[in-house]
């Protein structure tokens, strides 16, 4: 998972030499004479590791070149807003999910292998908020294709899928047994995680599309599917996953046990106020870390009853006392079957819940719930262990005699949600789980796709990508297209015919006897757009070029024990555009020509050029004269972005 934790950067890397040297020790092994070579410099397009990485597909290195300038807004748009549109192809939630996603792509990023990796998900949150602030509006299609499509579930995922095929141009409608869209980002996360207004603002922009919805309507129930499939031409099951699961030990079951679903269900609802003076989560994901933080926040009321939460969480307004009773803090243990190093949650969350004195205990499996006389929870009983995955199960090994009671008033289980499928009983696998193609089409349902929790419970972003995809089967269906295979690697990835369109140049069909020369006119110069098959790895890129440069950190607010006790205020700030744009120039641009001119000013025969102005465009700003070129990749070594291979000139 991506961190925001200061950390010492490592010694650079120059991928030329090994650990130690300087100089080549061969020349001639390194440089082809003339007469050696057969090969050429080609262009080829890759996909960079954090694209690859981010499951909603953004068009990472394209906003980011956007931010730092190299690819220039139409005339007349602010590169903010031209920037902020190229990742809302992908994802239209970036102020939600700059704040809250836990950036795989920052994982992933190549520049990782030099000091610390791009600020990827501080400069979607920028962007998000800068949409917010400006009132950006989607652009609605011109034309209808005439055809209906049902939504089950307004989390995200069916937002993804509803934002997607509006777009192109379909009539959709959006059921959700919910009083408000959003799902998990509304109901399963805390509003000071996803402050309410920025929610609504992205919601409500996807909604001005023309989508329509229907709100506390639950399809199974209130309306069944047979009337679904007679009233639409295709349905969406984005149903999510906002059942909890209950912890599987002995006497699990009391009232003041309950899931985190409903813990966090009950706190954005507003009815729980209180927890009780000891509270254990038992998880290690980021949900865990949401119920211990809200946990700590709301605290406890020395003279309220155990049944108060216990009511509020059941759906019930308990008895508000806190204007008797002054709010006390709560003790919070979060346990985990993992050593808190491999726990899944956000590292950076973690050591903001230890520094608000959350007490997190790594190697711990639950192993029954200890009970008074009057049925409630007293303790959770425990024991150490040793985890780990094995085959995709999870082998949990427990130390004998190493059991303890881990006293509580309220005992919360974040190991795990659940789809509830009453009234679609038809779609449960039997796991639990929807079956689905690539392309998310229910198996043996023809015009019914799902995605989301209920393909399998993932990351917010996940559940995007999932709607995206989606909308493109769906839309393939709505056509009367074969479904087709998905590519390898499914990302939003730069076009460059299409750039060259916008520039009003023409290149002609990439076949026939010219396809691939520097001469015709019908085929864009030896360029081979691998986006769709191959993920570039920092090994292929010159590291030598970057120097250091230290990362551009939005600032966290840090609390504390007591400064947490009803503190529900965002903990994290937005970077400026100067910041941004310091931040976007650290992107290696890897697997594209970011215009450095190693190149040009390496080549030793003056065979690479750069493209006349008037025909060129981001991504061909150089080319081969093959005339001159003798092949001794001098070119290919320089190119820090990976972007020059040595081909065969096909």
């Amino acid at each position: 998972m991506s961190t925001n934790v200061d950390h010492e950067a490592g010694k650079l890397g120059f991928r030329r030499f090994e650990d130690g040297e300087h100089t080549w020790k061969n020349f001639r092994d390194k440089i082809f004479d003339a007469d050696h070579s057969h090969k050429c410099p080609t262009y080829v397009q890759a996909t960079p590791p954090c694209q690859a990485s981010c499951p909603s597909g953004e068009d990472i290195r394209g906003y980011l070149n956007i931010a730092r300038g190299i690819e220039k807004p139409p005339a007349g748009m602010p590169w903010q807003e031209y920037a902020w549109r190229r990742l809302t192809q992908a994802n239209p939630f970036p102020s939600v999910m700059g704040r809250v996603c836990p950036a795989p792509c920052e994982t992933g990023c190549n520049r990782n292998a030099l000091e610390d990796h791009v600020g990827i998900n501080s400069v979607e949150h920028f962007l998000g908020d800068y949409a917010n602030r400006n009132g950006l509006k989607y652009v609605k299609p011109d034309v209808s294709t005439g055809k209906k499509v049902a939504v089950i579930g307004g989390g995200p995922a069916g937002l993804s899928a509803a934002y997607q095929l509006a777009l192109k141009g379909h009539a959709v409608t959006i059921f959700d047994e919910h009083e408000e869209l959003g799902g998990m980002m509304r109901y399963g996360i805390p509003g000071f995680r996803t402050p309410r207004e920025v929610l609504d603002a992205e919601i409500s922009r996807i909604l001005e599309l023309g989508i329509q919805t229907r709100m506390k309507c639950r399809v199974g129930t209130d309306v069944t599917m047979d009337e679904l499939r007679r009233d639409f031409d295709a349905i969406f099951l984005g149903l999510g996953a906002q059942g909890g699961r209950a912890l599987p030990v002995k006497d699990g079951e009391a009232p003041n046990v309950v899931t985190a679903t409903a813990f966090l269900r009950a706190f954005n609802d507003g009815r729980l106020r209180h927890v009780g003076k000891r509270v254990v989560v038992v998880g290690g994901g980021d949900t865990s870390i949401d119920v211990a933080t809200v946990a700590r926040r709301l605290g406890h009321l020395a003279s309220s009853k155990p049944t108060d939460f216990e009511a509020a969480i059941a759906g019930h307004l308990a008895h508000d006392v806190a204007d008797v009773s002054a709010k006390q803090g709560a003790e919070v243990v979060l346990t985990s079957v993992f050593a808190i190093d491999r726990m899944q949650a956000n590292r950076h969350e973690i050591e903001q819940a230890q520094a608000e004195d959350i007490h997190i205990r790594g190697g711990l499996v639950p192993i029954a719930v200890v009970k008074g006389p009057d049925g409630r929870a007293t303790a959770l009983r425990v024991a150490r262990c040793e985890a780990k995955m094995a085959g995709g199960r999870l082998d949990i090994k427990v130390v004998e005699g190493s059991e303890e009671d881990i006293p509580a008033d309220l005992i919360v289980s974040a190991i795990g949600q659940a789809v509830d499928f009453t009234g679609l009983e038809t779609f449960d696998n039997g796991r639990g789980a929807v079956n689905a193609d690539r392309s998310y089409q229910v198996k043996d349902q023809p015009g019914v796709f799902a995605g989301g929790d209920v393909i399998r419970p993932h990351l917010l972003t996940t559940a995007i990508g999932h709607g995206s995809i989606a909308a493109d089967g769906i839309d393939r269906f709505l056509s009367g297209e074969e479904a087709g295979k998905r590519p390898k690697i499914d990302v939003h990835a730069f076009d460059l015919l299409r750039k060259y369109v916008e520039r009003g140049q023409e290149v002609g069909q990439l076949h026939g006897t010219t396809w691939g020369t520097d001469k015709s006119r019908d085929a864009v110069h030896n360029y081979d757009d691998q986006s769709d098959r191959y993920v570039i790895p920092h090994e292929e890129l010159f590291l030598g070029h970057f120097g250091y440069t230290a990362r551009v950190k939005r600032k966290f607010i840090t609390l504390t024990k007591e400064s947490a006790l009803g503190n529900f205020e965002e903990r994290i700030e937005a970077l400026s555009d100067e910041e941004v744009i310091a931040e976007a120039k650290r992107c290696m641009s890897c697997g594209q020509c970011f215009e450095c001119d190693n190149c040009v000013v390496y080549c030793p025969q003056i065979a690479v050029k750069r493209v006349p102005k008037k025909e060129a465009t981001i991504g061909r700003y150089v080319y081969t004269d093959y005339d001159r070129c003798i092949g001794c990749h001098i070119c290919a070594d320089v190119c820090p972005t990976g972007y020059i291979k040595m081909g065969m000139g096909q």
